[in-house]
């Protein structure tokens, strides 16, 4: 057993991360990696204890050669060694499934059910379980599920101004990046247990975005909903948009539901505000005005949905920034928190810069802490495995 390993996917918008991973108290990483830029000319990155860093250009790739990629390069690294389990993110877990769950057949045909819910994940999320089961037929599959950090929120919360009938058929807001959330969570317990019992709001900023307010660790409230479409600007989704505006498309532009859906899955966000990227590192290196009114919209909107959770939390005790924007973009949250003394949040300017983890300089904490949702689901997968 000593040489067994364990292995986590985690297929995004635009990457997928993996890692591999031996039993511990905590599981220990013994590599990790990621492809990015999918659609485009993505590039496969991978290290780890005693193997050579990799980085390499795999051209024009999508989610499913970006698997068969990932697969050949864990030969090496495996080294022979037993898979026993895989950990996989599952984006939607609907009302079903609020714990890590083995995946079998039936589970996962319920789960495919929800793939008009989150099409840029889910379909991806379960084809990376049917690739996994065909590489290492005697592991045991772990689904972990995004939604599940948030499904012990208040009705209030969750429910939309719709007839109630849609609310016990499901149309209701679930909420997402739950892993994520759960990672700072519990480094919060652990790091900062005065932070973590009041009122926070976590800000996972990356191609996908959204906030969560916690009371003592625990989700009060989202910005994301139905679907993960809802909530702050993104790299390539719209956010919180009003419903006449698709009656206006569908009625008078002619658009049907799957110009709609990859308009605004692929088209809208960064990207479509300035017309020149959804990635925030290449906007924040542009002269082009178009680039910094984007970038205005999208701290805005964030200002937004901060005053808001404040509010249905009753007060504000902290801020956590995570996720890629949140965790290396100290522009972005010096423009956030610059607009929001208002509210106590005031920042360290030269602690925001030199990338410190305690960046806030008023009543208010203010972090930015690496997440890492790939431990989490290591962390499912050894609870799963015993031991």
């Amino acid at each position: 057993m000593s040489d067994a390993v364990f292995l986590t996917l985690n297929a995004g918008s635009s990457s997928v991360k993996f890692a591999v991973y031996a039993a511990g108290t905590d599981p220990i990483e013994i590599a990790r990696g990621q492809i990015e830029n999918l659609g485009d000319a993505a590039r496969l990155k991978m290290s780890g204890d005693g193997i050579d860093p990799c980085r390499e250009d795999i051209g024009k790739a999508d989610h499913n050669t970006a698997m068969v990629a990932i697969l050949d390069h864990l030969g090496p690294v495996l080294n022979g060694r037993a898979v026993t389990g895989v950990g996989h993110r599952i984006v939607h877990g609907g009302d079903h499934y609020a714990a890590p769950q083995v995946l079998d057949e039936e589970t996962l045909r319920t789960l495919a059910t929800f793939s008009p819910l989150a099409p840029l994940h889910q379909p991806f999320n379960l084809a990376g379980v049917r690739a996994a089961i065909e590489a290492f037929p005697n592991a045991v599959q772990v689904g972990c599920f995004d939604t599940a950090f948030h499904r012990g929120h208040e009705r209030r919360f969750d429910e939309f101004g719709l007839p109630r009938a849609f609310f016990d058929a499901g149309v209701r807001r679930y909420g997402f990046h739950g892993l994520s959330y759960t990672y700072i969570a519990d480094q919060l317990r652990r790091d900062f247990p005065k932070v973590v019992a009041g009122r926070v709001i976590v800000a996972h900023l990356g191609n996908g975005a959204s906030m969560c307010a916690m009371i003592g660790g625990q989700s009060i409230s989202t910005t994301m909903g139905f679907s993960a479409l809802d909530g702050l600007v993104m790299g390539t989704r719209p956010g919180a948009l009003d419903a006449g505006v698709m009656l206006y498309l569908m009625t008078d532009r002619g658009m049907d539901a799957r110009a709609l859906s990859n308009m605004l899955y692929r088209d809208c966000g960064l990207l479509g505000l300035s017309g020149i990227s959804h990635d925030m590192r290449t906007l924040l290196d542009s002269d082009d005005p178009a680039a910094a009114q984007a970038i205005d919209t999208y701290v805005t909107r964030i200002r937004h949905e901060i005053g808001g959770m404040a509010a249905d939390m009753g007060g504000l005790d902290a801020v956590v920034f995570t996720g890629g924007i949140g965790e290396n973009a100290a522009p972005i949250r010096q423009m956030i928190c610059d607009g929001m003394g208002w509210l106590g949040v005031h920042l360290n300017h030269t602690a925001n810069a030199k990338g410190q983890a305690d960046i806030g300089a008023g009543r208010v904490r203010v972090l930015a802490l690496k997440t890492d949702e790939e431990r989490v689901i290591a962390r499912a997968v050894k609870g799963v495995l015993g031991g």
